[in-house]
């Protein structure tokens, strides 16, 4: 595991220089309206909020906001006491709004954070890892991944049957920077009788889907026309790696909320059933 830079602020509280994005969308197509929904008893857009927040005071030097093309997004948001930035309706994914919304702070921030608004299990300290490993070193774009045990292998190949484009894999080198991903398993295995043999842990890391950028890559990004793997494997992030750009990955515990997005409202369901049985992360 590489070693993760002690989080240092790097402004007065009072000039951040760093932001947090959290992009809100009233228009999904599965769940209209969804950062305004109630999972167990507060909204989506209140927990990722407060994720958001707790990641801000970790790192210190950081400002947070919703990026939203929607009134009711921005009202609920000022009354949850966050800035807001509206952002353009046309806009088409969560890192291009924001980088919209980092090109409105009165002085642009030197590191962006994609805070994604269904992602509302997202642990503070996943976060803050992220802040401080493009902190502390020269990639362009910072990402969690965890290492798979073969339970949770056994459990996304399953899960892949009904659902082949759920569930991101990584690739990764001696120091943590990212080789590939893919929505297929990577890498295949020979012998994998020996490998489950040898350990419990096996040589696939799951993708966490969160990403921090440096405000030139983010703007870099936003212009740049999408890639032949991006396009084929649907994954964003390939445009950095197939234009010869760094990605490190953080390695990061496997979640115990094992949902990575709020799409469905059997997606919702599961939440809540997930806050039942293994506790609210939501502060108290």
């Amino acid at each position: 595991m590489p070693d993760i830079p002690t989080l240092v602020a790097t402004s007065s509280p009072n000039l951040p220089t760093d932001l947090i994005v959290i992009p809100a969308r009233f228009g999904s197509t599965r769940l209209p309206g969804k950062p305004l929904l109630s999972i167990a008893g507060r909204t989506l857009l209140e927990r990722v909020v407060a994720v958001g927040r707790g990641a801000a005071r970790l790192a210190g030097g950081c400002a947070v906001v919703v990026a939203t093309d929607d009134p009711r997004i921005a009202a609920h948001a000022r009354d949850l006491g966050v800035d807001v930035a509206e952002t353009a309706a046309e806009i088409d994914s969560g890192s291009a709004r924001a980088c919209a919304a980092a090109l409105q702070r009165p002085r642009p921030p030197a590191l962006v954070i994609n805070l994604q608004g269904d992602a509302p299990f997202i642990a503070p300290t996943v976060v803050a890892d992220l802040i401080a490993t493009l902190r502390g070193g020269t990639a362009d774009v910072a990402t969690p991944v965890y290492r798979l045990d073969w339970q949770r292998l056994d459990r996304l190949r399953e899960h892949k049957q009904s659902v082949p484009f759920s569930g991101t894999t990584c690739v990764r080198d001696g120091q943590g920077r990212a080789l590939w991903f893919s929505k297929t398993i990577l890498p295949a295995m020979r012998d994998e009788a020996a490998l489950r043999a040898a350990g419990p842990t096996s040589p696939v890391w799951q993708h966490l889907g969160l990403y921090g950028y440096r405000m030139a890559a983010l703007e870099w990004f936003a212009s740049a026309p999408p890639t032949p793997c991006e396009r084929l494997e649907g994954l964003e992030q390939l445009r950095f790696l197939e234009n010869g750009r760094t990605i490190a990955t953080v390695e990061v515990e496997a979640p115990e909320h094992a949902l990575s997005g709020i799409d469905t409202p059997a997606d919702i369901a599961l939440a809540e059933a997930a806050i039942a049985r293994l506790g609210d992360p939501f502060p108290a």
